[in-house]
C-alpha cells in the first residue's frame, strides 16, 4: 500500500493523503492592504481539486511592519478574514485541509519603513539597519501572533504553522548570527528560543487544532545553527505544543547551498528521530517514488511541495499512478479517466 496516498491523522485532523503544498509568497496582493485576491482563490484551490492533502496558504504577516513586501497576504485585522475564509471553503469543498503560515519579516522586510529584528544586525550591505526590538515591543508581536491564531481560527483553518525559517524574525531570535542580545533573550540557546517558545504558548491559548512550525535546520554559515542544534529546540517545541516541524533550511544570511534532489530530507529525518518529534520533508522532491522512498523509510510524516506543484496542481494523480496509489477525482472530472 501506498503510504504517500494513506492518511494521516494528528489533533483530531485526518488528511486524506501526505501530500502538502509548501507555503510559497505569490507577492500578489495589489492593494496593500493584506486581502487575498481572485488569484490567491484559483491558486490555492486548484490544488485542492488536483487532490493535494494539505494545501499551507503562503506567509501571511501577523503585523504590517511584518511583511516582506508591500504584495503579501496579512491577518492583522479583522477585515482580512473574509477573503481569506472564501479560500478556505472552497478548498473544503475538494475535500481537502488547509493551512496559514504565520509570519513576521523581521529585518528581512522591505518596506518603506525601518524594519525591526533581535539585533541591529543589517542582513545584507543592501539592506537597512533594523531597529532592536525592545522587551515591550517583543510582547507585542507575541500578542499580534495570537490575535492572528484567533482570526485564523474565525477563518476556518485547519493548520496553523508558525514561520520560525528563512531568516525571519523568529529564526534571527534563534540564531547566534543576528541574536546578540545581552538580556533574558539572547545568550544561550534557552533564551534565543524564549519568543518562539512564548508564541507556540500564546497561539496555543486560542487554538487546539494542529500546530507546526517551519524551521529552518541550518543556517549555513560559521558559527550559525546546525541541525544538532535543533534537536534541543525541537524537543521544547513539541513541549510547548507544537505537533509537526516542517523542516526547510537556510536563507539567514547570503549563502547559497549545493542543492540536489532531496537534498534537505536528512534534515527531517534527524529531528525526527533525535526529538520524536513528527516532521514534513521540503526540497527538491518531485516524483511520487522519491517522496514514497521518503515515507516508508520513516524519514519523515509528511512530504511539502514546493516549486513541482507550481508546475503541475495535479502532481498528486501522476505521483498516485508512480506508486500503485489511490486518489478520487472531483466528480466533475470523473470523465476524464483518472
Amino acid at each position: 500500500m501506498s503510504k504517500l496516498f494513506s492518511t494521516y491523522t494528528t489533533k483530531g485532523l485526518t488528511l486524506k493523503n501526505r501530500v502538502a503544498m509548501s507555503p510559497m509568497c505569490m507577492y500578489s496582493v495589489e492593494t496593500d492592504d493584506g486581502v487575498a485576491n481572485d488569484f490567491h482563490f484559483a491558486h490555492y484551490v486548484s490544488r485542492a481539486a488536483g487532490q493535494v492533502g494539505l494545501i499551507m496558504i503562503e506567509a501571511t504577516a501577523v503585523q504590517a511592519v511584518g511583511r516582506i513586501s508591500h504584495g503579501d497576504l496579512g491577518l492583522w485585522d479583522d477585515d482580512q478574514i473574509p477573503a481569506l475564509k472564501r479560500i478556505v471553503d472552497g478548498i473544503h469543498y475538494h475535500e481537502g485541509a488547509t493551512g496559514i503560515q504565520l509570519a513576521h519579516a523581521g529585518r528581512k522586510a522591505v518596506l518603506d519603513v525601518d524594519p525591526v529584528a533581535p539585533s541591529p544586525i543589517a542582513f545584507d550591505d543592501e539592506s537597512k539597519k533594523p531597529h532592536e526590538l525592545t522587551a515591550t515591543e517583543i510582547e507585542e508581536v507575541v500578542a499580534d501572533f495570537k490575535k492572528a491564531a484567533f482570526r485564523a481560527k474565525e477563518a476556518g483553518f485547519d493548520v496553523i504553522e508558525i514561520h520560525a525559517a528563512h531568516g525571519y524574525l523568529l529564526h534571527e531570535f534563534l540564531s547566534p548570527i543576528s541574536n546578540l542580545r545581552e538580556d533574558e533573550y539572547g545568550g544561550p540557546a534557552g533564551n534565543r528560543y524564549r519568543v518562539l517558545s512564548d508564541v507556540i504558548k500564546a497561539v496555543r491559548e486560542v487554538w487546539d487544532g494542529p500546530l507546526f512550525v517551519r524551521v529552518s535546520a541550518t543556517d549555513y554559515a560559521h558559527g550559525g545553527l546546525t541541525v544538532e542544534d535543533y534537536i534541543p529546540f525541537a524537543k521544547w517545541m513539541k513541549a510547548d505544543g507544537a505537533d509537526l516541524l516542517d523542516v526547510s533550511s537556510g536563507a539567514l544570511v547570503n549563502t547559497v547551498p549545493k542543492v540536489y534532489p532531496g537534498y534537505q530530507v536528512p534534515f527531517a529525518e534527524k529531528i525526527r528521530a533525535g526529538a520524536g518529534i513528527a516532521t514534513g520533508a521540503v526540497g527538491l522532491i518531485t516524483t511520487g517514488a522519491q517522496a514514497e522512498e521518503v515515507l516508508q523509510n520513516d524519514r519523515a510524516d509528511l512530504i511539502f511541495l514546493g516549486r513541482e506543484l507550481l508546475r503541475d496542481p495535479y502532481w498528486a494523480r501522476t505521483a498516485a499512478k508512480d506508486v500503485r496509489g489511490e486518489v478520487t477525482p472531483p466528480k466533475q472530472y470523473e470523465r476524464g479517466g483518472w
